[in-house]
């Protein structure tokens, strides 16, 4: 598969993800014996420039949360390449550093996690849960982390005060906005944000999308930004990756993205969006069969069985991920034939 490389553009890239592979082994019997894998990321290759957000969208199931705690190392992949480029422009390849290796390069990326409700210790203080990255990582002295607390909570939107509360005093919201001082309180370079306004309500959602925007402005941060929401992901991401059952299928600018998708996958996700206007009736075209299965996936083309455009060639062969136009990458036999509708109008 080619690897695909950025366009001539004045920011550097901060994390290149090349072939990057993700296999669970599935076992069977008392032996416990190796029958099959599961291939949750199956040679996923992009890149994600200094200062920018990239969305990866897809299904449920498709891969993109292991492919972001592969990222970050939380889940050690199975092959592949992850090019972080630190501060001072050395590139080191994350995949294959042993845990110590790993420590220098923690405090550079952090996660915000999908549910604030899951991802806060209940019996932990906002103070204890904020400073625990800032005591892990040196800062011993309790007046210098209290002080550091408050000022990543006023950062968030919420009253230094609040800092001796439990979690469950606050709301969804506000909860995300702790978990978001938390990531944000060694100053990473990199955040991967998975799904992190999908638990809230949607008027908080544009609330904390906001404020992410603004952090992201005020502290020059970069942000893989990991969602099924493609309202969502046209509001907040600079490009979009689009993952069907572990791999690639199309990546671009998100507004050439919605205005001209170039695979039938991304067409298809875009016209199930809903239409926010109740005198428009759209009769939303439901994809054929069922997901493919990273266990046991076709063929060729993994979308194929699935695709109404699909030819014997998409049946043999599995297509390359191939540039057709500056940072538009498409995984698609017949992409420079096809003729796909949009979406601008309507997300």
């Amino acid at each position: 598969m080619t690897t695909p490389k950025p366009a001539s553009s004045p920011r550097q890239v901060l994390l290149e993800v090349r072939h990057l592979k993700k296999y669970f082994p599935i076992y069977k019997g008392l032996m416990r014996k190796v029958v099959n894998q599961v291939r949750a990321v199956d040679d996923v290759s992009f890149f994600v420039r200094q200062g920018e957000t990239l969305g990866l969208v897809g299904e449920s199931g498709c891969g993109k949360t292991t492919a972001s705690r592969c990222i970050l190392r939380a889940l050690t992949p199975t092959s592949g390449e992850i090019l972080f480029r630190e501060a001072d422009g050395t590139v080191t390849d994350l995949a294959k550093l042993d845990r110590r290796g790993l420590a220098r390069f923690r405090p550079q990326m952090q996660m915000i996690f999908q549910d604030p409700f899951a991802s806060l210790n209940p019996r932990m203080t906002i103070f204890d849960i904020v400073s625990e990255p800032l005591y892990v990582h040196g800062m011993r002295s309790r007046a210098e982390r209290t002080e550091k607390v408050a000022e990543l909570l006023r950062l968030v939107g919420l009253r230094p005060e609040y800092m001796q509360r439990y979690p469950h005093a606050f709301s969804g919201g506000q909860r995300q906005r702790i978990g978001i001082a938390r990531a944000l309180a060694l100053r990473p370079r990199l955040v991967v944000a998975d799904e992190p306004v999908s638990a809230l309500d949607v008027s908080v959602q544009a609330q904390v999308l906001n404020l992410m925007l603004e952090l992201q402005e005020a502290l020059s941060l970069t942000y893989l930004f990991v969602a099924h929401d493609l309202s969502v992901v046209k509001h907040i991401s600079d490009r979009v990756c689009v993952m069907y059952v572990g791999k690639i299928v199309e990546t671009a600018p998100t507004l050439e993205l919605f205005a001209a998708p170039r695979h039938p996958y991304t067409a298809a996700l875009l016209a199930a969006v809903p239409v926010p206007d109740p005198q428009r009736r759209t009769a939303i075209q439901e994809l054929p069969g069922e997901v493919a299965s990273p266990a046991n996936p076709p063929s060729g083309c993994y979308f194929h069985p699935r695709c109404q455009f699909a030819v014997e060639r998409c049946r043999q062969e599995s297509p390359q991920l191939e540039e057709i136009a500056p940072d538009h990458f498409v995984s698609c036999h017949r992409a420079a034939e096809l003729s796909l509708p949009g979406a601008v109008s309507h997300v």
